[in-house]
């Protein structure tokens, strides 16, 4: 009968020193990985509140949800200020825009909403991840129409 020649501790441990330098390997290569994301890539859910908008109207977010003087306004895609939405920005400078005002505001690399302080009358969510809008105008109280319908006899 013939004997084989494997030498069984040798072999177990050359095994476990190949395991353990492959797990360190992929260890290496995940952690890697993680930190090369980009921060600028990342995604944050941004609450859009304008419920508040009196008459109700459509908004948008240029370059993110459907614009609003695109279509027939009653098959509108745009959203509704009687909604409130989450949408996903990146990192950046945005508006967001009725037909009668809009405003700057930038989403940070923590995902928290900054915007020129002077529109705190009007907007809140300053620091946080949701965008309250308060206003049909620039301005926090009523004003007259710009334009009225003429009436029909």
């Amino acid at each position: 009968m013939r004997r084989s020649s494997l030498d069984l501790p040798r072999f177990v441990k050359n095994s476990i020193l190949a395991c353990s330098l492959i797990g360190t390997v992929l260890a290496i290569d995940v952690s890697a990985a993680r930190e090369a994301v980009n921060p600028l890539t990342r995604e944050y859910a941004i609450t859009i509140d304008p419920t508040a908008l009196d008459p109700p109207t459509w908004w948008h977010v240029p370059g993110v949800t459907p614009l609003i003087w695109t279509n027939d306004p009653i098959t509108y895609e745009s959203y509704k200020t009687t909604d409130v939405r989450e949408i996903k920005l990146k990192p950046g400078e945005y508006r967001f825009g009725t037909f009668t005002f809009d405003f700057a505001f930038r989403v940070t690399l923590e995902g928290k909403l900054e915007f020129d302080r002077t529109l705190s009358q009007c907007v809140e969510g300053l620091g946080t991840a949701r965008l309250v809008v308060q206003c049909s105008h620039t301005q926090p109280y009523k004003q007259e129409r710009d334009y009225d319908y003429p009436s029909v006899p």
